[in-house]
């Protein structure tokens, strides 16, 4: 089969790259998911927040995409009739030495354009978490919560409405050149294209590779557990609770997150994963884990944050340990209160030097566009993430006609 424009990738991103193309109508488009069912990865085992663009450095990829697609998330929701809705959240500093960082996001927050955000005494924390402790806090009611999986699927209906195909089960296996197309052999069978987008997110990396573009940087596979607070004990949290995060990682830290279908969920931690599709404790991929073995990177990654590393894996582990982190932040929450619930693998791209990359990542070849890190807030920003990714092969379409 002979199509014009190709995804690869049937999550959010690329669900929403697809929507888009197919609105232009610029000529025939295929999406091929390697799964049977769409969003089944790093889309399906997310915790749903709707984020505002607190954290970003102002005039990041991070920053814009996250405050334009926020918005359009919600505009989205509503026209739509998807289960949504603008919760606001609370970051607390526990102690003293997190002040200097709670402020740094305050300012970081204002310059994105965050509007209505306040810095709270301990009094007015409790007014809006009774159960939380600390010394204080930042209030940013852009924050949200809802079903990203419910969102994808609308992306794809809306694609397919306008001519998009959706293929699922067509894993992508090779690519080769064949005069002014590009050939891409899938479990699915061989689909001819001109233009090539790489949205596959876990396997993005491999998938450049297969199509003969050096990616320059290695996925590496974060695993990320949640807990649930039982239902008796849920009103212990009334919306979402942050910790302040540590500046020099991408992660946001423990945190509690009301849940859009019910329920409170608390994580995630953030160990290393064994598997790029290890959802449940203890998987083990071989070719995964000589992917790690084999990269410098990951080694001088784990050497240089060994303390840190070494930290979430007992507290992936020690319930124990997990709830004493949690209760740093609601001390009245106890063991009993919580059950380990899922878990989720982010796709973090990795520079050979160890660094972790923190921004959105873009890497343009003949016919070719490839997304090789669409890390946290990819979900809220898809919206303006596929604009720009959509804008990108269209233009590469154009040109190769």
């Amino acid at each position: 089969m002979t199509f014009d424009i190709a995804i690869v990738g049937g999550g959010i991103v690329g669900l929403a790259t697809a929507m888009q193309l197919a609105r232009q109508r610029l000529g025939s488009l295929v999406l091929l998911e390697a799964e049977s069912l769409l969003a089944s990865h790093q889309t399906g085992h997310n915790s749903g927040v709707i984020h505002s663009g607190l954290y970003y450095p102002p005039g990041s990829k991070k920053a814009v995409n996250c405050c334009l697609g926020r918005e359009a998330m919600y505009r989205f929701c509503a026209q739509h009739e998807l289960p949504h809705e603008q919760t606001g959240k609370l970051v607390v500093a526990t102690d003293e030495q997190e002040l200097p960082a709670l402020e740094m996001l305050e300012a970081r927050g204002r310059a994105n354009g965050l509007l209505g955000i306040r810095r709270l005494v301990p009094e007015e924390m409790r007014e809006i978490e009774p159960q939380v402790a600390g010394v204080a806090g930042l209030f940013v009611p852009q924050t949200g919560i809802v079903d990203y999986v419910a969102v994808a699927n609308r992306f794809a209906e809306l694609a397919a409405a306008d001519g998009a195909e959706i293929k699922g089960n067509a894993r992508l296996q090779g690519c080769r050149r064949d005069g002014p197309e590009l050939v891409l052999s899938t479990t699915a069978g061989d689909i001819r294209t001109r233009i090539l987008v790489n949205c596959a997110g876990l396997e993005s990396d491999r998938v450049a590779k297969l199509c003969g573009v050096s990616p320059g940087v290695r996925i590496v596979p974060f695993r990320g557990e949640y807990y649930e607070i039982v239902p008796e004990r849920a009103s212990l949290v009334k919306n979402l609770i942050y910790p302040v995060p540590d500046p020099g990682y991408p992660f946001l830290g423990v945190h509690f997150t009301r849940k859009i279908g019910g329920g409170v969920e608390i994580g995630p931690n953030a160990v290393v994963a064994l598997s790029r599709h290890g959802y449940r404790k203890g998987v083990v991929n071989l070719r995964d884990v000589g992917s790690l073995a084999g990269y410098g990177g990951f080694w001088k990654l784990i050497l240089s944050n060994m303390k840190m590393g070494l930290g979430e894996l007992y507290r992936s582990y020690s319930t124990g340990a997990m709830v004493r982190q949690m209760q740093k932040l609601v001390p009245a929450l106890e063991a009993r209160d919580v059950v380990r619930a899922g878990a989720g693998v982010r796709a973090q791209a990795v520079w050979p030097d160890g660094r972790l990359l923190d921004d959105f990542h873009i890497v343009e070849a003949e016919r070719m566009i490839h997304v090789l890190n669409a890390p946290s807030p990819a979900a809220t920003a898809s919206i303006s993430i596929g604009e720009t990714i959509a804008s990108l092969a269209a233009a590469r379409f154009k040109a190769s006609r």
